[in-house]
Parts: C-alpha cells; structure tokens; sequence
C-alpha cells in the first residue's frame, strides 16, 4: 500500500511587497536583500489569518482531487504562528471549511513542520486508522518579525499550502526526519513569560531570533545528508529524480544543494524570488505550483527536503 497526494491547494496573502517598498521602512535595498537571499518580494498579510489562508489552500486541494470536506478524516497543521494558543488551526480550519468528520490537530516543527505533518498522515492512513488526510502548512510569519531588524524581516513571507491524500498504489515511498534541539535557540521566538500576581515587572513581547550564520551551516550540511539517506532508503540516487522541493529559505543554500548532490539546478525549482521564507507553508506552495504551473506528471519522481528551527529536519521521495 502507499500514500498518494492526490490534490494540492495554495493560498498566498493578497498584499505584495517588493524589495525596494520595504526599504522605505527597514534599512535595506534591493541588492543587499536579492544578492544575499534571491527574494525580490514577498506577500504580506493585512487582512488574512494563518487560518483563513490555509482554509483557502484546503479547499482548493479538495477541490483538485475532487472531494467534499464531509469526506476528510484528518487535519494536520503545520505552523508556528497560530491564531490561538487554543483552539488549534486545524480545528479552526475543520469549521471553517466543513470538515465535520475530521480529527483535528496542529503540529510544530517550523520549517521542516510539513514534512513532519506529511509522515504523520501517512502512518495513519498505512495503520488504516484513517482512509485520508489534508495535511496543510500555513504561516503569517509577519506578526512575529522585528521590523527593526533587516536581517530577518526581509526574509519572511505570509502564507499556506495543503496537500490531499488518499491510499493508492504509487505516492510517498519513504521519508527521512530527525531534531537537533541542542541547537535550537539559534533560531527562535519565545513565546509568552510567565505573568501573574506574583511576578514583578512590565511584560514585554518578543520576536522572532536567528542566528544566520549557524542557521546556513545546518541547512548546507543537513539538507543533502537527508536527502541522500532518502534516496538510498529508496534504493534510488540523485539522478532518478525529476524535481527536488526544498525549503524556500535562500538561493544560496538550494545552489549548494544542488552542487553537493551533483544535481543540474534546473531541477530545483524556486518560488522565494516572490514568496520570500513561508516557513512551513513553502513547501507544500512550491508543490502546488509543479502541479499547477510546471507540468508535473504522474510517476514523475519529486524529492522534498526541508530544515529549520528546533533544530528540526526532514526528506521524503514521492513517485507522483
């Protein structure tokens, strides 16, 4: 039995804000930002939720694989910028879209978080607990950025993506996940302090933290040691692959990628010159793309990796 993605959503937030509009509120340009990172924009939520973006992307993947959201047995959530503490996007986006059915849970593991998401729908449907899922990532990274800070606000995006999936007999051959939490304060966005009678003080928000540099060492080092594990878990090496879906974070990480597997960039495509990072939204939008704009083809052999705060990574081989 394998698990198949059979329908794929996206929904990016309405407002685009290029490079040289952002420089006329944080100290950049559009050579600093593009020559470092390859973004040139990136969409900005001014009216969207993370969950009024990632029912949207839900709807449209239902909509691919010709389903109705009574029909859904699973939501998963990939985020780290949720509405609410509580209740969950997922629960939110089960009533936003109908899903009546459907057990309903968020998960965090940033950027990597769709992954993640994607394997655990797997397990339940290959255990028969579940006959399908909707497995979405969806971020409004822009609530927790220091506009301050130009060496990561201009990075992030607003948005979501969703995948469908149901059993079949090609799909997701294996995926490949593991953490480093050791590391993980180089990136970070501490959530709310302790705050009650007791404790003394004005409490002040927080944004989000990165460590760049130790962040581009992770992602060159850890993103072609998993893919390759994949691959050979797969019995299948860097050649057999038509598309490899990696984290939409910075050009220079998916270039060296692409030189360390020995692989044409030309098989890397790139959605970041006008997405910017959306976290655990950037996969599952890049996948939607090859299906709606690149002409991806049924038993064409995708390679997805992504990697980010936690430490958190993950790789999956999918024949489409």
């Amino acid at each position: 039995m394998a698990v198949r993605i059979i329908g794929t959503g996206s929904c990016l937030a309405e407002k685009e804000v290029t490079n040289d509009e952002l420089a006329k509120y944080v100290d950049t340009s559009d050579e600093w930002i593009s020559s470092r990172t390859g973004i040139k924009k990136r969409r900005i939520a001014i009216e969207e939720t993370t969950t009024s973006m990632a029912s949207e992307a839900a709807r449209r993947a239902l909509e691919m694989a010709g389903r109705d959201a009574s029909e859904v047995d699973l939501i998963i959530v990939a985020t780290v910028t949720p509405d609410y503490y509580t209740p969950s996007v997922a629960c939110q986006v089960q009533a936003e879209i109908g899903a009546d059915n459907a057990i309903a849970f968020d998960v965090n593991a940033a950027c990597s978080g769709f992954v993640f998401a994607l394997n655990t729908a797997k397990m339940y449907i290959e255990t028969g607990y579940t006959k399908n899922a909707l497995v979405i990532g969806a971020e409004t990274l822009s609530k927790i950025m220091d506009w301050n800070d130009r060496g990561t606000c201009v990075l992030f995006g607003d948005g979501a993506g969703a995948a469908y999936l149901e059993e079949s007999d090609m799909g997701i051959i294996n995926i490949v996940q593991g953490s480093i939490g050791k590391k993980g304060m180089v990136l970070n966005c501490r959530a709310r302090k302790t705050n009650n009678v007791f404790v003394q003080g004005e409490i002040e928000p927080d944004f989000l933290h990165m460590d760049g540099q130790e962040v581009y060492k992770f992602a060159v080092r850890q993103c072609p040691k998993c893919l390759l594990e994949a691959l050979e878990k797969a019995d299948m090496t860097p050649e057999d692959i038509d598309y490899f879906v990696l984290h939409q974070a910075n050009v220079r990480i998916i270039q060296s990628v692409a030189k360390r597997l020995k692989a044409p960039i030309e098989k890397f495509p790139m959605t970041l010159d006008y997405t910017g990072n959306m976290s655990a939204a950037s996969v599952p939008v890049m996948l939607d793309e090859l299906v709606r704009e690149r002409g991806i083809k049924r038993g064409d052999k995708v390679a997805v990796s992504a990697f980010g705060a936690g430490l958190t990574y993950a790789a999956a081989i999918i024949e489409w």
